[in-house]
């Protein structure tokens, strides 16, 4: 009789484990990465400045996974699989279920990620960039060539092209987060786009936030990273 009592507290305090660890998981990743047949699969995060593992799940024959954690706000997470070390995809996490269709192959090129619209507005954001990144490489280039045959004027215009590009790019990443204001991307952008742009800029995006994303966890870094500007600058 104590045995069977034993059992019916063991499976007692199992379900109640298991409803604490699901109601604490407010952010689910889930879905296939085409080609791995066995391996683990690792969501990380920053903890503390370091990327550190919250969750792990180890994929069988279909290639299938499931991972999650508990959300104060949303923020990028990293899927990285143990057998290939050295590719992590960034995925933008919200309090939702998001779903990634990969390959093991092309793990980072060949991802499809659906369900947070954070990192949706962010991958809009970074097909842009792409473009200023291209402009850059081909004034690099034409710098190189220049310097090669010790022409000054046309690094001087060069020079002033490049100013040109890095402002536009500014301008270009503080209207898209002041366009998107209401959402956690907004600040995200600031804090890893233009840290050292001009305050101003940082200005421009903190005070356009609305008061949820002031609150989240981005919003907040924000606002400490221009008073620690400030404080410096004094």
């Amino acid at each position: 009789m104590r045995h069977i009592k034993f059992i019916y507290l063991l499976v007692f305090l199992f379900s109640i484990f298991s409803c604490n660890k699901e109601k604490n998981t407010d952010f689910v990743v889930k879905g296939t990465i085409k080609g791995l047949t066995k391996g683990t699969v690792y969501l990380d995060k920053v903890i503390d400045t370091i990327i550190s593992p919250v969750d792990s799940f180890l994929v069988r024959d279909n290639g299938k996974f499931i991972l999650g954690d508990a959300l104060e706000s949303p923020e990028i997470y990293y899927l990285r699989i143990k057998e290939v070390p050295g590719e992590k995809l960034l995925v933008f996490g919200e309090k939702t279920s998001i779903e990634v269709q990969t390959k093991l192959e092309r793990f980072v090129v060949s991802a499809e990620v659906t369900g947070s619209e954070n990192h949706d507005l962010w991958q809009e954001y970074k097909k842009m960039i792409q473009k200023f990144n291209s402009s850059n490489l081909d004034l690099v280039k034409a710098s190189f060539e220049a310097k090669q045959k010790q022409d000054s004027l046309a690094l001087d215009s060069l020079d002033t092209a490049y100013k040109s590009l890095v402002r536009r790019r500014y301008l270009y990443t503080t209207n898209y987060a002041v366009k998107h204001a209401d959402r956690e991307v907004a600040p995200y952008l600031a804090l890893t786009e233009l840290y050292n742009a001009n305050i101003s800029l940082l200005d421009t995006i903190n005070n356009s936030l609305s008061e949820e994303i002031k609150n989240s966890k981005y919003g907040k870094q924000l606002d400490r990273f221009i008073t620690v500007i400030r404080k410096n600058e004094n």
